[in-house]
């Protein structure tokens, strides 16, 4: 079944951080094709220029490339560039938030990292 869409973010901009997603899981391999735009457009039921406007930014980002009557494929690097964001991202956007509501929750430091170091060992 497919994830359905939330209603905090356009569309296209959901589809993009799915795609990214695969690319990071390796589930979409460097130098493999994506999905085309119809299949897309099918399989979850939105607009074709929806997914054409998520595949342009996935263009734009140097992650994947257009071949004219071949389709579009993941370049090389790509899984590299999109780890090294979303770690960027983790560290700068959601670890603050993170931190932000511990303190919000009175969570001590020590409980935290306690906590933190616990879950890594169970789920390493």
């Amino acid at each position: 079944m497919l994830e359905p869409w939330r209603d905090d973010q356009p569309i296209y901009r959901q589809l993009h951080e799915r795609i990214l997603g695969l690319i990071l899981k390796g589930a979409i391999k460097e130098g493999e094709a994506i999905p085309s735009v119809r299949q897309v457009a099918s399989d979850y039921q939105i607009n074709h220029l929806t997914v054409a406007k998520a595949y342009q930014e996935l263009v734009d980002q140097g992650l994947v490339e257009k071949r004219r009557g071949l389709g579009m494929f993941v370049l090389p690097g790509a899984r590299e560039q999109v780890a090294a964001s979303e770690r960027n991202k983790f560290l700068t956007q959601e670890l603050p938030q993170l931190l932000a509501r511990a303190r919000q929750l009175g969570i001590n430091e020590d409980e935290l990292i306690e906590k933190i170091s616990h879950m890594l060992k169970e789920n390493p």
